[in-house]
């Protein structure tokens, strides 16, 4: 009988994860990864296969609870533009330290998706949940009147995600928390269209 494994596989990613986004694939070495998760070699090549299955590990759980947490939040609120309009806002709201370190999937696609097709794969997979998720948003704001008539909600669902991911790339630059609230706030005055004309 083989041995049980003497550690807890999702604490382990969840440790890989930090190494990972923090230094990056090609920045992580496979001793700083069994450093952080406490585990011998062998017992990580017996869990993840190697160094690229637990990064892949790493990603699809960063991904996975990305978009568990943006599918609640945009529940959370009952106006669905203000939902949307608090997933925006959330970027300039974070901590200068959350701002500083931006987001997993987004890094990933930047250093890894021209070689890898395993992430471009991830990476297709969380684009498509989370644009369906802004374009059920955007359909229910505008049957209840808060988003113009003009809008197509397949197109909105998609600006908003690219919205969302610039807003953390801009973050990680720099951009102060003004700028980020001021985009934002173009994308959703975008989504309610020009004000109505007054009556003479």
């Amino acid at each position: 009988m083989p041995r049980p494994r003497e550690f807890d596989r999702d604490e382990a990613i969840e440790r890989a994860m930090a190494v990972f986004w923090e230094h990056g694939y090609d920045g992580t070495s496979t001793e700083q990864l069994l450093q952080a998760m406490g585990i011998g070699r062998q017992s990580m090549y017996a869990a993840f296969g190697d160094k690229h299955g637990l990064y892949l590990a790493a990603l699809e759980r960063y991904q996975a609870r990305q978009g568990a947490d943006l599918l609640e939040r945009l529940r959370a609120v009952a106006s669905p533009l203000g939902a949307i309009e608090d997933i925006l806002l959330g970027v300039a709201g974070d901590t200068a330290e959350g701002r500083s370190r931006g987001c997993f999937g987004i890094q990933s696609i930047i250093e890894m998706a021209g070689r890898d097709p395993e992430v471009v794969t991830l990476a297709r997979s969380a684009t498509a949940l989370c644009e369906a998720a802004f374009e059920r948003m955007v359909a229910e704001a505008k049957h209840r009147g808060e988003v113009g008539a003009h809008v197509d909600e397949r197109s909105a669902g998609r600006f908003l995600l690219s919205t969302l991911q610039g807003l953390r790339v801009s973050a990680r630059t720099g951009a102060t928390p003004e700028a980020l609230r001021a985009v934002a706030g173009f994308a959703i005055a975008a989504l309610r269209g020009p004000p109505l004309a007054a009556s003479s």
